[in-house]
């Protein structure tokens, strides 16, 4: 997730302090993963050098005084640039998983058991996932879609190795195929 555009995001709503922003970022994105306070404050401290973000008062509270921070109009510039990039395609083309199917069958192992061990960690992380889906707000919910969406094509892919194993088998036997120039 790119901090310094998602933080500035968050500053267009209004001027906030960083443990503010920490609680927004974690409230929206950090629900699995919450953010650092150190990498909030770093991220601001590079946000204010490169002009995107002003210091905009301070706030005093029960523990040590809290910097308030606004964006700029260059930093509202950078994030509709940022909103208006699509992300590049994730592509897997140098796959762990397919790596090990390839050495299962190089070192005479069964590359079966490494598809069917993996298709039953999808399948018991899509019962969680769908269940966190059932109980969850609808941030949950399109969170857990996207990860489903992405674990049912791994499946898919899974399925499909399994069926054409046996035609992999004799291509990793035969060696790997030369590059196309």
């Amino acid at each position: 997730m790119a901090i310094g555009e998602t933080l500035l995001g968050l500053l267009e709503t209004g001027p906030q302090h960083g443990y503010g922003l920490k609680r927004s970022y974690d409230t929206y994105f950090g629900r699995d993963r919450a953010l650092d306070y150190g990498q909030v404050y770093s991220t601001l401290s590079r946000l204010l050098r490169d002009g995107l973000v002003t210091e905009d008062g301070v706030e005093a509270g029960s523990g040590p005084s809290r910097k308030r921070y606004a964006i700029t109009a260059a930093g509202v510039t950078d994030v509709q640039r940022w909103l208006g990039t699509p992300e590049a395609p994730a592509l897997y083309l140098q796959n762990t998983l397919y790596a090990k199917v390839v050495l299962a069958l190089l070192s005479g192992r069964p590359a079966g058991d490494v598809l069917d061990a993996q298709r039953a960690a999808h399948l018991a992380e899509m019962r969680a996932l769908t269940a966190r889906k059932r109980d969850g707000d609808l941030t949950d919910q399109l969170i857990c879609d996207h990860a489903l969406f992405h674990l049912e094509a791994d499946l898919r892919w899974l399925e499909l190795t399994a069926a054409r194993i046996d035609e992999l088998a004799a291509t990793v036997a035969a060696g790997a195929p030369a590059a196309k120039p």
